[in-house]
């Protein structure tokens, strides 16, 4: 019994996501189009709204295509890696105070683990192609995730400082007088580059340069391989939005005015408008950056990124501890 009910709250947690994936496809459309002065889908479903469905529906009906030199198992496998990697990132994520699926007092170590091994899939999807374009996507993709992986976790440790807990749910109750965006607004700006190199989005989508790799480290995968990578990188969009809205903006915190119903939760619904803003805010740097050069994004992370986050990460402490020592009372000295 035991079992079910957490297989019940497994799929509680999945099947929203995995829609809000399919539906980010739309939205990420939609935006790009009024951004751009077009119309976007609007023939399937009211205002396009079913698109992801025929989308799906058209991407499962293809022939599923393997490359005769390819590493059959291997080839399969990675899409499959990816999908998995970014859907166990929703494990720690704190929907409301008790909604969590774990809450691990290592939670933001264990998010920071689960994107790292993400890049496995990726590296494997190039090398077992046995194809000169997905390789050199998967090496693109690979220095890319494991550089700016660097600056993400130093990004994070001064949030770690502030709160004193590695806890996700522990940095959100630490929020309640105020957003870390607002003393750490600095390192957020750091946070979100590295989060786009992370997640390969504009203007860090070297791996997928269509005019130089066709389609980057998936460029063999045809059909249901294909959503699963497909479905991976827009799961990840929405993960580090949601840690993001967790991190900087209080996460499920809600002002007082508003407090929980026997119908629904209003921290979740606080959680899920802070990462909508998130997911609007990648749409809308995907229609309005110019991808950079490839030398240019290496030299930006190594030269300019990370010697400014070590940076905070030293100052942020060392300000913690000069206003600990004005706080602290001295006795009188002796007559």
């Amino acid at each position: 019994m035991l079992a079910i009910y957490s297989l019940v709250e497994v799929l509680v947690v999945i099947v929203p996501v995995l829609l809000s994936v399919a539906f980010m496809t739309v939205v990420e459309r939609k935006v790009l189009a009024s951004m751009q002065r077009r119309v976007g889908p609007n023939a399937v479903g009211a205002y396009g709204m079913l698109q992801p469905f025929a989308d799906a529906l058209k991407l499962v009906v293809k022939e599923v295509v393997l490359p005769s030199q390819a590493t059959t198992g291997v080839f399969l496998l990675a899409p499959a890696l990816t999908l998995i990697f970014s859907l166990l990132g929703w494990a720690v994520i704190p929907f409301g105070s008790g909604l969590v699926l774990a809450d691990l007092e290592l939670g933001l170590l264990y998010t920071l683990a689960v994107s790292s091994i993400g890049v496995y899939g990726i590296l494997l999807a190039g090398w077992s192609a046995n194809s000169k374009y997905a390789f050199l996507g998967s090496l693109r993709s690979s220095a890319q995730m494991v550089s700016y992986e660097l600056i993400l976790s130093s990004a994070v440790l001064p949030v770690v400082m502030l709160s004193g807990s590695f806890s996700l749910t522990g940095m959100v109750e630490s929020q309640q007088a105020v957003w870390y965006i607002v003393p750490l607004c600095p390192l957020f700006v750091l946070y979100v580059i590295s989060v786009l190199a992370e997640t390969n989005r504009t203007p860090f989508d070297l791996p997928e340069a269509e005019s130089e790799l066709v389609a980057g480290f998936f460029t063999e995968h045809a059909g249901m391989p294909f959503v699963l990578f497909f479905l991976g990188e827009y799961c990840s969009l929405v993960l580090m939005s949601a840690l993001t809205a967790t991190l900087f903006l209080g996460g499920y915190g809600a002002p007082e005015l508003f407090s929980n119903t026997s119908f629904f939760s209003v921290e979740a619904v606080v959680l899920a408008l802070k990462t909508c803003l998130g997911a609007f805010a990648f749409v809308w740097f995907r229609a309005t950056l110019p991808r950079m050069r490839w030398d240019s994004l290496m030299s930006f992370c190594w030269t300019g990124c990370l010697p400014l986050a070590i940076a905070f990460v030293l100052l942020v402490p060392s300000i913690l501890v000069a206003f600990d020592a004005t706080a602290v009372s001295y006795p009188p000295p002796p007559l």
